[in-house]
């Protein structure tokens, strides 16, 4: 293979086949996709659970991660929100012309990885490459389905009045580590990107938990838009303590400085948990024991909507006893993290 994509490798012809074979399969080698069919031929039973999803950072490498552990553990999570166990993944690339093919190596490479540690086999994909300027260096898709664990399962619009709230860990790290990067930013050079793969900590918690509400992992928006969707879907008030929201202390003093909100920024590896009271604890225990939970915290409880014609709110408690609602935003805060 040339050390450069070129655009015959989007042809069907050999040099696309050499890119497939050589880089795509040699990485994610396994029986299903081995066979090369047009389609993949899968095990599932029961009720399933579906997600697909594009990515498009920039920069493509970051600190704790890069664009392709970021397209696993994504869509991995997704399925998992679900209460679900992901079982499977599809990916399409499209590449732009000229691409150092050594970068999209260790790309795939890390990909297979993340895929390999949460479990999960990539059984179908999809390359294109186009001209130049088309697209920027790369862009990554990826499909995952999985096995419901729980019925009912997990909804966005499962929240119910006396729910309590938890965080599985401190929240802003990924939007702030990929900034940091892409702007060269050196006092942000200690924060990195907070990207994992939940499903086996959903798994435990669907498992020795149960009456699970809502799981939602809150990427782009972040904590804060996340909240108000769970709050619209489901109807109800999320009052949330600003003292229990874990926030490390280099993205609050780097957020300080940018005079960005770290509730509003993207995470890669965190979710919000809404359980009954009186799982609470057991929730919290499971998520301490996991190595991505270890800082998980309640930050708040759900209450009754204020008003038919309000029904969807946050209302954060601040330090100093004070009440502000946590709006949406019109935008993101800062475009193209995730």
């Amino acid at each position: 293979m040339t050390k450069t994509l070129l655009l015959d490798c989007g042809s069907g012809g050999r040099a696309s086949q050499r890119l497939i074979n050589e880089l795509f399969l040699e990485q994610f080698d396994n029986p299903i996709l081995r066979t090369l069919d047009d389609a993949a031929k899968l095990e599932l039973s029961g009720p399933i659970a579906m997600s697909t999803d594009g990515y498009t950072v920039t920069p493509l490498f970051f600190p704790g991660g890069n664009i392709g552990t970021l397209a696993v553990h994504g869509t991995v999570n997704d399925v998992s929100m679900l209460g679900a166990r992901p079982r499977y993944l599809t990916c399409g690339f499209i590449l732009e012309e000229g691409l150092d093919l050594d970068l999209l190596r260790k790309v795939v490479e890390s990909m297979a990885e993340a895929a390999r540690s949460a479990g999960v086999l990539i059984v179908s994909g999809d390359t294109k490459v186009v001209p130049r300027g088309a697209c920027d260096k790369l862009f990554i898709t990826t499909a995952g389905v999985g096995e419901i664990l729980a019925d009912p399962s997990p909804s966005g619009s499962g929240a119910r009045p006396g729910d309590a709230i938890l965080v599985s860990g401190a929240v802003g790290d990924h939007g702030l580590a990929v900034l940091g990067q892409r702007d060269s930013l050196s006092f942000l050079q200690g924060v990195e990107s907070d990207s994992a793969a939940l499903n086996k900590m959903v798994e435990r918690l669907m498992l020795e938990v149960g009456d699970i509400h809502v799981l939602r992992d809150p990427t782009r928006g972040g904590l804060a838009t996340t909240l108000n969707e769970i709050a619209g879907q489901s109807g109800v008030v999320c009052s949330i303590e600003e003292a229990s929201i874990p926030i490390h202390d280099a993205v609050r003093s780097g957020c300080d400085v940018l005079g960005l909100d770290p509730l509003y920024l993207a995470n890669e590896g965190k979710m919000l948990c809404f359980v009954p009271e009186a799982k609470a604890q057991a929730a919290l225990d499971v998520l301490r024991s996991e190595p991505q939970g270890h800082e998980a915290a309640r930050i708040g409880t759900v209450l009754e909507a204020v008003a038919p014609s309000r029904p969807g709110q946050v209302v954060l408690q601040t330090p100093i006893g004070g009440r502000r609602l946590l709006s949406m935003l019109e935008g993101d805060q800062l475009p193209r993290i995730c």
